[in-house]
């Protein structure tokens, strides 16, 4: 079975747009991109035009690959308090010379929608959070369509990074599942892969999840994003395992739209908030 992350985020957007019309006010969100990677900027336009399409405001703010940590820390700061203002994302990854949790921590929590700053980060861990990271969020949603019950599952997270290992660990474990993180470190992913009921992987490496590391039963979720000549592509060799799994996500048209309607489903959750 294919995930169709597609039409499930349509059905999530038409629902956000019927609330959206409710609110008696236009939410806005503010993306902050620095620098002028084109795939990014991609991305960046897809939320753009998913935004404008549901009601929501949005805007992007470009900033050169070299501003200073000052400059962008000030001007979020500022954009706090824009009117209408129900959030504010900094597209990652920063540039080097960028202390990532500075500028983060820069964004007011309340309209933090990713889920990033310190603050956020710290409800999360101790299961206080009132909106969830949209990227760990997807995945809990593409996984309630397929109407598994996560309680006693044994879930393999491959990969450890701050917008899907971390988040989707934690949220997994607040569900009830028995979850095993895998990292740049582990040995024998294979066998890992083998054990698991459902395998998540967010590393941005292709083909990194291979046929022989799945089961007919397994259930695997990719959340990777890499580069390549040939456009998009994942971390699981999606034409090999796509007939041989009970459901695997594709990249694209997976997690990715997902996440922006979830991303969307959050900045609507802070404007009610407002109301």
């Amino acid at each position: 079975m294919i995930i169709d992350g597609r039409k499930i985020a349509k059905e999530i957007l038409e629902q956000l747009k019927t609330e959206v019309a409710s609110l008696g006010f236009k939410p806005k969100l503010i993306d902050v991109f620095v620098g002028s990677d084109p795939v990014i900027e991609s991305y960046v336009n897809i939320k753009a035009k998913r935004a404008f399409e549901t009601g929501i405001d949005f805007e992007i703010k470009k900033y050169p690959q070299d501003v200073l940590e000052e400059t962008l820390v000030a001007d979020i700061k500022q954009m706090n308090s824009e009117k209408n203002i129900c959030g504010l994302i900094v597209q990652l990854p920063l540039p080097k010379h960028l202390d990532k949790q500075a500028v983060m921590n820069a964004i007011n929590p309340d309209i933090d929608v990713d889920m990033i700053t310190s603050v956020s980060l710290g409800e999360l861990f101790t299961g206080q959070q009132k909106i969830m990271p949209a990227t760990a969020s997807a995945i809990l949603r593409m996984l309630k369509d397929l109407n598994i019950d996560l309680r006693g599952k044994h879930v393999l997270v491959v990969g450890a990074g701050d917008l899907v290992g971390k988040p989707v660990t934690f949220l997994l474990m607040q569900a009830g599942a028995t979850v095993t993180v895998a990292n740049q470190s582990t040995q024998d992913l294979s066998s890992l892969c083998l054990s698991a009921d459902i395998i998540i992987s967010g590393t941005g490496v292709p083909g990194l999840i291979k046929p022989s590391m799945v089961r007919a039963e397994s259930i695997v979720i990719d959340a990777g994003t890499a580069e390549s000549n040939s456009g998009i592509s994942g971390d699981v060799d999606f034409e090999r395992i796509k007939d041989k799994v009970f459901a695997v996500s594709p990249v694209p048209g997976g997690v990715g739209p997902v996440t922006v309607a979830m991303l969307l489903s959050n900045v609507v959750a802070v404007a009610k908030r407002r109301m």
